[in-house]
């Protein structure tokens, strides 16, 4: 065993005498030392009860025969960090996330892991995690939150930071907004609806790394306990077995992800997280590989911000099982690649689809093809991905004016005061990775306009990202972005900008020629940037591959 290196010989004595420090006994040394790493804290609702969670894992850890070890990691709620200077070092701790738990699984010589995340950042950071490290390792989140509920209707952080556009433009009372404050977050688990956590922790389920029901059971469920000491039994047989994360993770598993996805809805983040993931297990993903998929998956499920269902709504109408068994009716999955438990076809075996108006049959979904698109243009000649399944249909083709904003905070405030017209293009840059740095979400904005009624009338382009709460016509991931000279930073206001998601297509009618004699004369606007966030904006590389870090000189 790998954890022979701190436990055996007459070298370890001293390294034994830590553990008894601990409370080890003499028969642990004995036994498979597995890592239970997990993001508990009292300032994140998705993570407020990892401990309970991480208890249960251990639990099933020594019922296999095994030996648990806890330890903690950092996450951000990007619910909190939205709309100021947090939203910059959320990204950025996906990179921290990776590289602390490297440091403690090699430090420490564990034999495998078990990785208990939550939200946005957490869930993608231990994936790269696991692949880096190649570990034996499954994964059982925290679950989702359970919608909250006003007149019989769901509420999910969406309605929230709408009403607050709703209630700056008098479609909504104060007092109407202070009661939904109330309601709409009823407790622990990550924020109810396909947003980026639950969206990441359903892809997670496709890539094989865990158990069925990791990404819709609610958090608050007896089942999510029981979940996660079934998944603390299964470490200790895959690591018996063998079994590491890239004997799974391979290209068959990450089209099987990328069809989940499009089947249903995920978050854009997804297609940030996706490649990240993919550059840590030794092969690239890139936008025509998301459109490729995206032409053959029908969009099959409309989650809140898309649709009214939540992710509990999911899980009852059969979760990603019941969305597999419909997407292997058109032979969409590779149902024989590998997972934590087996092949993907042991899930989809019995099956069943149990509310048709949540989880579409395949032969009537909400739309023909997937949830998420990738565009290209004179905009973004490395690409931008749009949440299309998210888009009203009179939005799929739009041309407008550029109202152009170097940041979100400009934007927001133009917003708020209703310097925002129908048919206006509003445009966000230098938010992107490097200029940023730590490509902000833009949860705000977009749910300003959807509040005020015009996220069917204006479109949102920009080098930062959206949460997976938003909705409307808001394209994101520009890339190159403007901080590294892309043609956004070029754009001026009034410019006519056309998109057509259809044809996969973003562009500003301003020439080339134009371009070109605007970029001679642009000078990137300097940014004073010191500790991690300017060691980040030097390592960063584009959206377009997954904002990693390239590799130093």
């Amino acid at each position: 065993m790998k954890s022979d290196a701190v436990k055996k010989g007459l070298t370890r004595a001293p390294h034994r005498s830590l553990f008894k420090a601990l409370g080890f006994i003499d028969e642990e040394f004995d036994k498979a030392l597995i890592g239970i790493v997990h993001s508990e804290s009292e300032i994140v609702p998705g993570h407020l009860h990892l401990g309970n969670i991480a208890k249960a894992a251990a639990d099933g850890v020594r019922m296999a025969g095994g030996v648990p070890a806890r330890f903690p990691v950092i996450g951000v709620c990007d619910g909190i960090a939205m709309g100021h200077e947090g939203m910059c070092y959320s990204l950025p701790t996906r990179e921290l996330i990776a590289d602390s738990i490297e440091c403690m699984a090699r430090a420490h010589q564990f034999d495998a892991l078990v990785f208990i995340p939550n939200c946005d950042k957490i869930v993608p950071g231990m994936l790269m995690a696991a692949a880096r490290l190649d570990l034996p390792a499954i994964f059982v989140s925290g679950g989702p939150m359970l919608a909250g509920r006003r007149d019989g209707k769901p509420l999910t952080l969406t309605n929230m930071f709408e009403a607050v556009g709703a209630a700056a433009s008098g479609r909504m009372s104060e007092t109407e907004l202070r009661e939904l404050e109330d309601i709409a977050c009823p407790g622990c688990g990550s924020c109810s609806g396909m947003f980026t956590a639950n969206s990441m922790n359903c892809v997670t389920e496709a890539l094989g790394l865990a158990l069925p029901g990791n990404g819709t059971c609610p958090a608050v469920m007896a089942e999510r306990v029981r979940l996660a000491k079934k998944t603390g039994v299964r470490i200790v047989e895959l690591l018996k077995d063998g079994i590491r994360p890239r004997t799974i993770l391979t290209k068959r598993a990450f089209m099987n992800a990328l069809t989940l996805d499009m089947a249903l809805g995920c978050s854009t983040n997804t297609a940030l997280h996706l490649p990240a993931i993919a550059h840590e297990a030794g092969f690239d993903l890139d936008f025509n590989l998301l459109n490729k998929v995206s032409a053959a998956t029908p969009n099959l499920c409309h989650l809140s911000p898309a649709g009214p269902s939540a992710v509990e709504d999911l899980h009852a109408a059969g979760g990603i099982p019941a969305v597999f068994s419909e997407l292997a009716k058109k032979d969409l999955l590779d149902l024989d690649a590998p997972t934590v438990y087996g092949k993907l076809a042991d899930t989809v075996r019995g099956a069943v689809n149990k509310n048709t108006e949540v989880i579409r049959p395949i032969d009537d979904p909400f739309m023909e093809t997937g949830g998420l698109a990738a565009l290209w243009g004179n905009l973004a000649p490395d690409g931008c991905v749009v949440k299309q399944s998210a888009v009203a249909p009179s939005m799929l083709r739009h041309g407008g004016p550029a109202r152009v904003f170097d940041g979100e905070d400009a934007a927001f405030d133009a917003i708020m005061s209703g310097k925002i017209n129908a048919g206006d293009v509003v445009v966000i840059r230098y938010e992107g990775p490097r200029g940023g740095p730590g490509m902000k979400e833009m949860l705000g904005p977009t749910s300003a306009l959807a509040g005020m009624g015009l996220d069917d009338k204006v479109a949102l382009l920009t080098d930062g990202r959206f949460s997976g709460a938003s909705r409307g016509a808001a394209i994101g991931h520009i890339s190159p972005e403007a901080a590294c000279g892309g043609p956004i930073a070029f754009l001026r206001e009034g410019d006519t900008v056309s998109i057509d998601i259809p044809a996969r297509r973003v562009n500003t009618l301003v020439s080339d020629a134009e371009l070109a004699k605007r970029k001679a004369e642009w000078t990137p606007p300097p940014k004073a940037l010191s500790g991690y966030m300017a060691r980040y904006a030097r390592l960063v590389g584009s959206a377009s591959g997954g904002a990693v870090f390239s590799d130093p000189a």
